[in-house]
């Protein structure tokens, strides 16, 4: 009920102190979600469509040589370097939740709540936490633009950080601490949240993501309430998105499922996504991550 409360103060009056939205954009005709025909009785195990079978083919070539490849070096770079009004590197004052300057198992081990910033945090948001608290950099020249975009040479730097943490974390267990009390709550608002429909078109996370069987187009969609629907939607981020040529983090994921349900976009690096992406790795405990992948 709370989250339901704080989604509809937010979109009535544009103000939270947790949950900040910007102005949605036009709306479209939504891709048609459709459901696949019903499955043979055998054998149980779903076969991927020949689109599907192809795209892997291309992907398993691709990961070879990985682009991300190339954010992750200059990921490392920004770690280690003093920068910032404060000239502190990160790698001498940043937890992720490891020790101070430890990347290794900190993705895989994100969502979690730190004390010191009184906050559940994925990976994205507590660099983004490091790089205001510790760097002296300010929040809102960061924050104006997260993202990489098209035809843009170069990711922002917390896109290149994420990716660089990310990679520490390639091939072990996912492992969110869900047995404590703040990330237990944190999960329970995000499985509110994906349960939320709202909008033009009455769309919650669920629609799409919420039962077996669905696609959009040629893109299947993973079930993110099961182990192995969950650790589909997390694989592959922060990922190299070959249609556009940009390196794009889980954070982006997230808001541009709001953008395709028609939400007005949350605010970077919030309480909100960060709840959505506990409850979707939470879901995903014990699945190995594979690191930094490519994506469509």
């Amino acid at each position: 009920m709370r989250i339901i409360i704080a989604f509809a103060a937010a979109i009535a009056f544009g103000v939270s102190p947790q949950l900040t939205f910007a102005q949605p954009s036009p709306a479209k005709a939504p891709a048609k979600v459709q459901k696949k025909a019903p499955a043979a009785a055998t054998p149980a195990v779903e076969e991927p469509d020949e689109a599907t079978k192809e795209f892997e083919k291309f992907r398993a070539q691709m990961e070879d040589s990985n682009p991300a490849e190339l954010f992750e070096m200059k990921g490392e770079e920004l770690w280690k370097q003093k920068r910032g009004p404060k000239n502190v590197a990160l790698a001498e004052s940043c937890d992720l939740g490891q020790g101070v300057g430890v990347v290794k198992g900190a993705y895989v081990g994100t969502p979690r709540y730190f004390a010191d910033a009184d906050a559940v945090m994925d990976a994205e948001r507590r660099i983004v936490w490091c790089m205001v608290e510790k760097q002296g950099f300010k929040f809102d020249d960061i924050a104006k633009n997260p993202f990489h975009r098209e035809n843009d040479p170069g990711a922002p730097d917390i896109t290149n950080l994420v990716t660089y943490v990310a990679a520490h974390s390639k091939d072990m267990k996912i492992a969110v601490p869900l047995d404590h009390p703040r990330v237990h709550d944190a999960y329970e608002t995000g499985k509110e949240i994906v349960n939320y429909r709202a909008g033009p078109y009455d769309f919650s996370c669920n629609t799409c993501h919420g039962s077996d069987g669905k696609r959009i187009r040629m893109q299947n969609l993973p079930n993110i309430s099961t182990g192995k629907g969950a650790i589909k939607g997390v694989q592959g981020w922060p990922g190299y998105r070959m249609t556009g040529g940009v390196m794009l983090t889980h954070q982006w994921r997230m808001n541009d499922c709001f953008r395709q349900q028609r939400f007005p976009s949350p605010k970077y690096a919030s309480d909100v996504v960060s709840d959505l992406l506990t409850y979707m790795i939470g879901n995903a405990n014990g699945q190995i991550y594979r690191g930094p992948g490519i994506k469509r």
